[in-house]
């Protein structure tokens, strides 16, 4: 199933997607009203959305082309982001971190599919566009080890983590330089791990159509299960929790390394069988 946040008359409520349509959920349940909530309801709970789900006429969807979409995660509890998981083209056996790198970014930095992220140029003028495979947390896990981390996922979606490269931001203030306001767009929406196998996706970000990322999950350092495993040694993840799972090398393409995004750029992140999220620069 894929699950979104759908935005109408400046409320947020969760909703089935389905063939370019969407489902609002009206599911009388407690705790089946939120994305957080899906996430924490486990299988039963998902059981019953599907049964709801089977019951509702067609004319109860609605064009999904129609309407504004949020966050797919709107309040996460906490947001992961891991560096350096990818191995770069020509990297030796055994180069980069002996461990995951675990940074973080503020959950006030969620913006949505099709937003409008700008931001005070005076703060930073080089911010770069990531994509990243983002993990959705549903049984909270502590201490799991690696063979038991994915049955902790609720699912699956695309996260652009824009980051500030001005060294007073990248390094001194690195959650800052993470977490400006709509530095975290997330969507459009997440797919349940039932219907994703997240060891060798394709991956990837363009800017204006440009191609600047372009690899595979396969190309991770340390694995979904191995990273999901790392953090809960040293904290509880809780369900609706994100993990911006790390962003492949940038392409050595027409734009270049240090072209970084401007006014008027469309960036659009991309994940294979889950989506494509894109957000416009102002």
């Amino acid at each position: 199933m894929r699950f979104a946040t759908m935005v109408e008359n400046g409320r947020s409520s969760v909703a089935l997607i389905r063939d370019r349509r969407l489902l609002p959920l009206a599911i009388p349940d407690a705790g089946l009203d939120s994305l957080r909530g899906l996430a924490a309801c486990g299988a039963e709970g998902l059981q019953r959305v599907r049964d709801w789900v089977r019951r509702q006429p067609e004319r109860t969807y609605r064009s999904l082309a129609d309407l504004e979409l949020g966050p797919a995660v709107p309040d996460p509890g906490a947001i992961y982001a891991i560096g350096l998981n990818y191995a770069a083209p020509g990297d030796a056996a055994g180069a980069g971190p002996q461990r995951p790198l675990v940074y973080a970014k503020l959950p006030a930095s969620v913006s949505g599919h099709g937003s409008v992220v700008t931001w005070d140029r005076s703060l930073t003028a080089n911010v770069d566009a990531e994509s990243e495979l983002g993990v959705v947390i549903g049984k909270a896990a502590l201490a799991v080890p690696p063979e038991e981390a994915l049955e902790h996922v609720f699912g699956y979606t695309c996260i652009n983590d824009m980051s500030s490269r001005d060294p007073w931001l990248d390094g001194d203030q690195w959650l800052l330089g993470k977490s400006l306001a709509g530095f975290c767009p997330v969507g459009p929406w997440v797919v349940t791990r039932d219907e994703v196998a997240p060891e060798d996706l394709r991956l990837g970000c363009t800017v204006n159509g440009v191609p600047i990322q372009d690899d595979s999950t396969a190309h991770m350092r340390y694995s979904i299960a191995e990273v999901i495993s790392y953090i809960s040694r040293h904290t509880v993840l809780r369900p609706g929790d994100l993990i911006a799972t790390g962003t492949p090398a940038r392409l050595a393409g027409p734009l270049g390394p240090e072209r970084h995004l401007q006014p008027g750029d469309v960036v659009t992140v991309w994940v294979e069988r889950i989506g494509e999220l894109t957000t416009t620069i102002g």
